[in-house]
């Protein structure tokens, strides 16, 4: 019999044809256009504050976009594209809908692999996190109201962050994130060395382990959890959201919420977040909205 490489799936060519989401719509090049326009559009009408650092090279930067209304709770957002493409201004579409909806949006940019690590663009996540807290109240933000989210590889480092030892680590309250936005994330990195990803990535086993989410689940009673996918996603990745949930659960948390967008595929579940009148739009006002302010 021959030897699965990872779970049932016994070759590279069938990992490819779940993990490889540009080959799983008809015409990528056609999405790209609509979040480059609805993009532009995000940036004209919702003028952000450009460019913040809160780090020390050139990547390290994130776009704010306030809400009207004061002391509105904050989301760190992280846009995705398999941690190798695209920045934060491609995903400025992302802020429009929870702007519209009374959040706050840090949107984050990273560098990227093969010119840094998973493992550094996760360091460098943390302190986009850590440094808007520190300096939030600079900017009018209230840090008291902090959540984390993200689309496919920024939902990857969402979750690293809603697990990240805030106080171990970063001598910050380790109950400072009130919970975390997943949409349609990536939480076990082990079939990735696997598959056509790998030659940008540069994944080795113990990078696996210390950056897999499913593997460091922990209680944390303080954060409410969203994990949203579509249901045209492929089977891996609604697989791997359904897997992040139990994980979450198991570890001695509140069940999270659970949006199958039914009609929606990897990229259209992507462009939810621009209309706050979109399902997942509406999941997301009401779990931060729901979130007590933080004491102190």
């Amino acid at each position: 019999m021959p030897v699965p490489l990872y779970r049932d799936f016994l070759d590279q060519a069938q990992l490819d044809r779940d993990y490889d989401v540009e080959a799983s719509v008809p015409d990528f090049s056609a999405y790209r256009r609509r979040f480059d326009a609805a993009s532009l559009e995000a940036l004209a009408s919702l003028q952000p504050r450009r460019r913040i650092p809160y780090g020390p090279t050139r990547a390290e930067y994130f776009d704010l976009y306030l809400a009207k209304a004061p002391n509105a709770p904050v989301l760190v957002f992280f846009h995705g594209g398999y941690w190798r493409m695209l920045s934060s201004e491609d995903f400025a579409f992302a802020a429009a809908g929870a702007a519209a909806n009374g959040i706050t949006v840090a949107n984050v940019n990273y560098a990227l692999c093969p010119g840094v690590s998973i493992g550094e663009i996760v360091r460098q996540a943390r302190a986009a996190v850590a440094w808007i807290h520190r300096n939030g109240a600079t900017l009018g933000l209230d840090t008291r109201h902090l959540h984390v989210g993200g689309h496919s590889a920024g939902a990857h480092l969402a979750a690293m962050c809603l697990l990240a030892e805030w106080h171990e680590d970063y001598e910050l309250p380790a109950d400072m994130l009130q919970g975390g936005i997943l949409v349609g994330g990536l939480y076990d990195l082990s079939p990735l060395p696997y598959t056509f990803i790998q030659p940008q990535l540069q994944l080795d086993w113990g990078m696996v382990r210390r950056n897999s989410p499913l593997l460091l689940a922990r209680p944390m009673p303080q954060a409410k959890l969203l994990v949203a996918y579509g249901g045209r996603e492929t089977g891996e990745f609604q697989r791997q959201s359904r897997d992040f949930a139990t994980a979450w659960t198991q570890a001695g948390n509140s069940p999270p919420s659970l949006l199958v967008q039914s009609e929606e595929d990897h990229f259209s579940s992507a462009l939810a977040l621009s209309d706050p009148a979109s399902s997942l739009s509406n999941a997301i006002r009401a779990l931060i909205h729901a979130a007590p302010r933080r004491d102190g």
